[in-house]
């Protein structure tokens, strides 16, 4: 059985936690079965769900010199991913740890014990898919994380499936990305189309691939700045202050700190009694932070190669009349945490500025009033929160250069209509908007990651088409320093079987029924209704599936016309209109006459189940299938006794007393395939009229006889708790012969 869904599972190593991220999508070859023209042109369609997340504390990083430990750290990680992949699919699924700025601030022969270790353990304890150390367990690049993140973000805002909504102008359409974590911040943007060509050699090639095989390429500049988290920074902020004020003063002012809060260098609450190491006192005057976090932006280091933003670090020129960025992480939480703005569409820099400014100039006392109640946490994000808006804002205005909204005029975009009206319903028009997630999946560089090796596992359109999938130099054909996906475009093989069509035919369910509906707005209703019913026949139990059948007959089937009788059916006949087409999507019985005969005591022995089975239920339900054209007719005797009757829950009867059998005559018709029953002078016209019954007619009218004549052998009296029929006046009773 070929299977639908890939899974893939990557671990965020981060430098305070790490975070097991778990993602799902389509097996390309089931995808383009029943793929859409617009699915054709987009990348794999990849899903998450939050309850597939888990984040555990410490990092990684903090296992530097105790390496064995790192394995059973990792373990409630690996558990959980086990309880979200498919048992049967743990072989085929890729496992990856990446860890970022944490690690890279390690000596180099502990990232290299401590990346070994890992890998040697997920390989001895778990069955993922890891055929690569150096490819599935590594740290990364600083770049390398922004690239992932640029992915990320434009394949949920639809930069790459949908271009035409997304223009920016002068032929712009994708979006920059800005990361900022504890220990490093990154930037990832195109740039236009002038700065492209000038700095061709700083930008990054990127491959993709859509799902119909065609190769998608982008030119990608991404940078990184280590030291320059909210955390790096903070610690050397705090070392300017000491090296300030020197061993001075036992209290260290820190207008970054709400008014009255006292802290330890390491940002731990103190009480009022004396401490041996100094304290720091926030006055909270929030202008003063600003003026004295800017100079960590390292604005006066020397740019060798013009231009340069933060640190020396040099960036080509960023034009915000069509570089329009999102700001993920730390970006997020110190803009949406502690002074709300969870509803603001778009981040307004005066608005921003005067919530910062009226919650750093309140006392610690009322600031921790207002938090009673809350989360845990909460009371630690308050006392930090003026330090990391201060940050944030000489980051993004001073450092990278958005403009002020709200303060600021900003050029005019050359947007159409159409793609500005779009843009603004997402909030997206700005040059900087703060995320966290995007129609509801969290925009983390590890979906950027994951996309990578998705679009790896399509095969390419044209067999001259052998690039591969992932990132390098902006140089032709494969660069040297070119990183794989990681993935192939061959089919899974799952104990040596290739995925076959058949395992294909019905591999769907509610999610591909609303997606098909949705891509195909004319003809939705119609496949969704047709869908639904296959969908609800094979998913249905079958007592319900025949109640409903029951049901739809009742409507659906065509009455019949007094004395038009069964008749042998003409050939090629079949269940009539729609009633018989639900009768074979149901499993229900053909539209023709059934029968019920009720065995009479002393009828018993007379058959014997086949097998040798038993049953104490004497009622046995015949139907006209066993006059049906899929009877064996290559027989010369005239009645098989293995095929003179079927019953529902019970074994096939067969005939055990040959004395009182009916001599039925077997003959061949040209045309129907049945019986002829006309030739036995026993048999009644009306009988004739029920398609070859007679068995089951001669049956009810034995039962409707009354005692005297069952004594004078015309019939048999009918079992206690047996119901009796009436005869019918215009049917006439069958005779023994």
């Amino acid at each position: 059985m070929g299977k639908k869904w890939r899974w893939g599972v990557i671990l965020d190593a981060g430098s305070s936690g790490t975070r097991l991220h778990v993602y799902r999508w389509k097996d390309p070859q089931k995808a383009l079965k029943y793929a859409s023209a617009e699915d054709l042109r987009s990348l794999p369609k990849l899903t998450t769900e939050k309850k597939w997340t888990k984040k555990i504390r410490p990092g990684v990083s903090t296992f530097g010199d105790r390496v064995g430990d790192v394995g059973p750290y990792l373990q409630q990680l690996i558990d959980h991913a086990l309880r979200v992949v498919p048992r049967d699919q743990v072989q085929d699924t890729p496992i990856f740890l990446m860890a970022t700025a944490g690690m890279r601030l390690l000596p180099q022969v502990q990232q290299t014990a401590l990346t070994r270790e890992i890998c040697s353990y997920l390989r001895r304890n778990t069955q993922f898919s890891l055929p690569d150390c150096d490819l599935h367990i590594q740290v990364i690049k600083g770049e390398t994380e922004g690239l992932y993140g640029w992915i990320a973000a434009n394949y949920l805002l639809g930069g790459f499936d949908h271009p035409e909504h997304h223009q920016h102008g002068k032929g712009h359409h994708t979006y920059g990305f800005l990361d900022m974590g504890g220990a490093s911040a990154q930037i990832a943007f195109a740039p236009n189309a002038t700065e492209a060509q000038k700095h061709a050699n700083d930008l990054k090639l990127l491959r993709l691939r859509t799902l119909d095989g065609s190769p998608a390429e982008y030119k990608v500049f991404t940078a990184t700045w280590l030291g320059f988290g909210v955390n790096q920074a903070r610690e050397r902020y705090v070392k300017s202050l000491e090296e300030q004020y020197a061993e001075s003063e036992a209290e260290v002012p820190d207008p970054c700190l709400p008014k009255g809060l006292r802290t330890t260098l390491r940002g731990d609450p103190v009480g009022d009694g004396t401490q041996d190491a100094p304290t720091l006192f926030g006055t909270g005057q929030f202008d003063e932070c600003l003026q004295l976090t800017y100079p960590l932006l390292g604005k006066d280091q020397p740019c060798e190669d013009q231009p340069c933003l933060l640190n020396g670090q040099h960036v080509p020129a960023i034009d915000f009349d069509v570089n329009h960025f999102i700001g993920v992480s730390e970006y997020w939480h110190t803009t949406h945490g502690v002074f709300g703005g969870k509803h603001d569409k778009a981040y307004d820099f005066a608005t921003y500025q005067q919530r910062v400014q009226d919650f750093c100039g309140q006392d610690w006392a009322q600031i921790q009033r207002n938090l009673d109640g809350t989360k845990e946490g909460d009371a630690k994000n308050a006392q930090e929160a003026c330090f990391k808006a201060s940050w944030l804002i000489n980051v993004l205005h001073e450092g990278i250069g958005v403009p002020r909204i709200g303060i600021e005029d900003l050029p005019t975009a050359n947007v159409s209509r159409g793609a500005l009206e779009h843009a603004k319903e997402k909030g997206f028009i700005d040059p900087f908007q703060p995320v966290d997630k995007i129609d509801g999946i969290e925009v983390s560089w590890t979906l950027g990651k994951m996309v990578l090796y998705a679009a790896g596992q399509i095969p390419p359109q044209s067999l001259d088409d052998r690039y591969p999938v992932g990132f390098g130099s902006n140089t032709g054909g494969t660069p040297h320093d070119f990183q794989f996906a990681g993935s192939s475009w061959k089919p899974i093989n799952h104990h040596g079987n290739q995925t076959s069509d058949d395992d294909q035919d019905w591999d769907f369910d509610a999610e591909d029924i609303l997606d098909r509906a949705k891509s195909k707005p004319t003809t939705g209703l119609f496949a969704f209704i047709l869908i639904l019913l296959l969908f609800l026949y094979f998913f249905r139990k079958r007592d319900r599936r025949m109640r409903l059948y029951s049901r739809v007959n009742s409507v659906l089937r065509r009455p019949r016309r007094p004395g038009s009788g069964g008749g042998a059916r003409s050939k090629g006949s079949g269940p009539r209109g729609l009633s018989g087409l639900a009768a074979k999507l149901f499993g229900g019985r053909p539209s023709g006459p059934a029968y019920e005969r009720v065995m009479e005591e002393g009828e018993a022995d007379r058959f014997e189940l086949g097998g040798g089975g038993e049953s104490d239920d004497a009622t046995t339900v015949y139907s006209e299938t066993m006059y049906s054209d899929s009877s064996d007719l290559s027989r010369p005797s005239s009645l098989s006794s293995s095929r003179l009757g079927l019953s529902s829950g019970l074994l096939t009867p067969q005939i055990a007393d040959h004395h009182h059998h009916l001599h039925l005559h077997h003959h061949h018709h040209p045309h129907a395939g049945r019986f002829d029953l006309a030739s036995s002078p026993t048999v009644s016209s009306s009988a004739l009229d029920r398609s070859g019954l007679a068995v089951r007619t001669e049956s009810r009218e034995r039962l409707a006889l009354p005692s005297h004549l069952v004594a004078m052998g015309m019939g048999r009296r009918s079992r206690a708790g047996s119901p009796t029929r009436v005869k019918s006046p215009l049917a006439s009773p069958l005779l023994d012969t």
